[in-house]
């Protein structure tokens, strides 16, 4: 653990060294809320109450969710971007032969950097949303605890995702094309876009079952204390759930792609 513990902390220094980036990215994040928060309240006061939402609540959803995009790697990269990388240039094969879990090593590596960016990108927009409009924030000091660990939850929910969509490059070799479908699926059935709530019919029942719901969802109803008792315990064991099945997934297709290992170029 001690070896998982130090890639984790080396991958937090590694992003903690782009300042100039996690700044612009910050104030991007920060500005998308401001128009997005500014929309949602022209909505909630044609449609009072929409979703279960009062107007306050909507917009400490906008807040929340902007914190958490790169947090959970909502629209993919992190680990994603050196795994391709190392596909091109070969490198990937080196990485099978450490004597280290494959699996291990990225997950450690992506909870570095969501740990950094919960720091650099999650908390500024929260805190220019909380002096420019009315949020919520939440009542029992606890829900700060089980935010954090949703949000922890979230994030290797995430990552088994992007994991299994970075192995399919065992088999393509750019798994580019894979990323670019899987970017679109996670924003809309995570609730970056819209808060599930909102989503008619058949595709509202749906939304909620799908891995995608324990990136943004789960963890703004846990930080708006919109689950609470038994209902806090199932929001957390539904991630836990998916986490471990794709977990257990990644590590299965694994085992079937370091069979097939091809390199470009040899």
């Amino acid at each position: 653990m001690r070896l998982y513990a130090a890639v984790a902390r080396g991958a937090f220094r590694r992003f903690a060294t782009y300042r100039a980036a996690s700044l612009a990215g910050a104030f991007t994040n920060t500005v998308f809320g401001l128009i997005l928060a500014s929309t949602f309240l022209a909505l909630w006061h044609a449609r009072p109450g929409l979703g279960g939402y009062d107007e306050v609540t909507a917009v400490t959803y906008i807040w929340v969710s902007q914190g958490l995009l790169v947090t959970v790697a909502v629209m993919g990269g992190g680990f994603q971007d050196d795994v391709q990388e190392r596909f091109r240039s070969g490198d990937i094969a080196i990485d099978l032969y450490r004597p280290v879990d494959f699996q291990g090593w990225w997950l450690a590596t992506d909870l570095g950097r969501a740990a950094f960016h919960l720091l650099a990108r999650g908390v500024p927009p929260m805190l220019v949303g909380s002096l420019v409009f009315r949020v919520r924030l939440p009542e029992h000091p606890l829900t700060w605890v089980y935010f954090l660990l949703a949000t922890v939850l979230a994030v290797v929910v995430s990552f088994g995702v992007r994991f299994l969509v970075s192995l399919t490059g065992f088999w393509l070799q750019d798994s580019e094309g894979v990323r670019s479908v899987t970017l679109v699926v996670s924003m809309f059935f995570s609730g970056m876009l819209l808060p599930l709530a909102l989503f008619p019919g058949l595709l509202g029942d749906l939304a909620p079952l799908l891995p995608w719901a324990a990136l943004v969802k789960v963890p703004t109803d846990v930080f708006l204390e919109r689950v609470t008792g038994p209902g806090l315990l199932g929001a957390l064991g539904f991630q836990l759930g998916w986490a471990v099945v794709l977990l257990a997934a990644g590590r299965l297709v694994q085992l079937l792609a370091t069979r097939k290992v091809v390199v470009q170029g040899g």
